[in-house]
């Protein structure tokens, strides 16, 4: 091989004459156009060199392509995976005819050892491109935080969102019944007694509006089949569209029977439909107001969880962000008992906001998963010395022993491919240790799992200057 030839290509050009023997410990390949060099996933086996030709570099996620280069001669990949032994992290493909200088992982290895110059820009370049990797990865938690979130809101929102279209549709038919409903129950030319009697069944009515409490479905049937009954036999016209709402109310056969004792038996029916008409448009009133509040809720809680983009350092409560975490999270705890038990005495705590709700997405989501949609994720807060400690402990299958020492490592992942990035828990431990100066380890066995957050305080001046 022509040592002088390769001096064009930067990694090579300041080789002295005694490293230039490193180089012919690589095999030069000639790769046809269109064919597959790289496979993410695979095992990462070779260090190539491109000599002459393009190759086509691909970042995928869950099978979609969210990146792609082209690169000519010069460029060199596999670094990455041979020094940090993990699978290779993108497919590489020849955009055209390559001719790739490949060396083996035992020649790479001897090529870092005998070679300083070539190690020193390869370990350079390694170092730019887990930085730059690091980087998109962070994002794409990030929009995967904001991805689970929306999910989670979109879920959360339409329920309350139906509710209150619906109720203000039948609010809009009640409305509409009223007036017929006081004119006829003005006919009735009622005794200042009978009068005074109607306004307080009204008030006792309305007073118990929310208050009544559900009953099980064959209690209800029995319930809507003896008030039905006592309408038909008072000759009580449309008996049945007054049935749903008196029962609602709470209202049975004795409460009616004191009714129509007060009342004229002529004026019973109007009683009735006026009542069962006010009865209904306060719970449908109270449904819209209850479903507002409940969209209200979710806003603030987005707000809590976001704090409005990437927020200063400031004083929080560490509850609120693990409340808002879980309600984004909602619509995947079904079938899961969530058991709090907050130290509320704890104080406000200086930190960023939004960056501990991506260390708690990542720790809260992952118990779940352990879970599998039944069984128990319990949060404990407490106080520890000058520290606040947040455990979240689920009692899954546990962690296996073989992998657990790995579980800090950049990219490593339990979850299959496409699934997980393999950079939750460093991204994590970097907010919490870097970020805030605190600590995060975990321990496992079957049937339980707890990962504890340290966190310091007050601000902690190493963490300020590695800021």
């Amino acid at each position: 091989m022509n040592i002088d030839a390769l001096r064009y290509i930067p990694l090579f050009a300041e080789l002295s004459p005694e490293e230039s023997r490193c180089v012919e410990l690589g095999e030069e390949i000639v790769v046809p156009a269109g064919e597959v060099i790289a496979r993410k996933g695979d095992v990462g086996t070779f260090f190539d060199v491109v000599l002459e030709g393009e190759v086509r570099i691909t970042l995928t996620h869950e099978s979609r392509e969210v990146a792609t280069i082209v690169k000519t001669s010069g460029w060199f990949f596999g670094e990455v995976e041979l020094v940090m032994d993990v699978p290779c992290l993108v497919d590489v493909c020849a955009r055209t005819s390559c001719r790739l200088l490949r060396f083996s992982k035992e020649h790479f290895s001897a090529l870092l050892r005998l070679c300083p110059a070539v190690a020193k820009e390869i370990l350079r370049t390694l170092a730019v491109r887990l930085r730059a990797l690091e980087s998109f990865s962070q994002q794409r938690e990030k929009l995967v935080s904001l991805g689970t979130m929306a999910a989670g809101l979109a879920h959360e929102l339409n329920n309350p969102a139906a509710a209150a279209r619906r109720a203000a549709s039948e609010l809009h038919t009640v409305a509409g019944r009223l007036p017929s409903l006081a004119c006829r129950l003005n006919k009735q030319q009622l005794s200042a007694t009978q009068s005074d009697a109607v306004a307080h069944i009204l008030r006792e009515m309305t007073s118990r509006v929310g208050l009544t409490i559900a009953l099980d479905p064959l209690t209800r049937n029995d319930r809507e089949a003896e008030v039905l009954e006592w309408l038909e036999q008072h000759r009580i016209a449309d008996a049945w569209k007054l049935v749903s709402d008196l029962v609602n109310a709470g209202l049975d056969r004795d409460w009616l029977e004191d009714v129509g004792q007060r009342v004229p038996q002529e004026a019973i029916g109007d009683v009735l439909g006026w009542i069962a008409g006010i009865l209904s448009l306060q719970e449908l009133t109270q449904q819209v107001e209850q479903s507002t509040v409940r969209i209200a809720e979710l806003v603030d809680a987005v707000k809590a969880y976001s704090y409005e983009g990437r927020a200063p350092l400031r004083d929080i409560d560490i509850h609120e962000g693990l409340e808002s975490t879980l309600t984004m999270l909602s619509h995947k705890l079904k079938g899961i008992t969530v058991q709090r038990e907050y130290d509320r005495s704890l104080p406000l705590i200086p930190a960023y906001g939004n960056e501990l709700n991506q260390v708690w997405t990542n720790l809260i989501d992952n118990a779940i998963d352990a879970v599998n949609g039944k069984g128990e994720v319990r949060i404990h807060t407490r106080r520890e010395d000058h520290q606040l400690v947040v455990e979240i402990h689920d009692n899954g299958p546990g962690i296996p022993e073989d992998i657990q020492p790995h579980l800090f490592e950049p990219f490593f992942t339990t979850k299959e491919i496409g699934k997980g990035t393999g950079l939750g828990l460093i991204i994590s431990y970097r907010i919490v240790a870097l970020r805030h100066g605190g600590t995060i380890d975990f321990e496992s066995k079957p049937g339980h799992t707890m990962f504890c957050i340290r966190l310091p305080m007050t601000r902690n001046t190493a963490a300020d200057q590695a800021r």
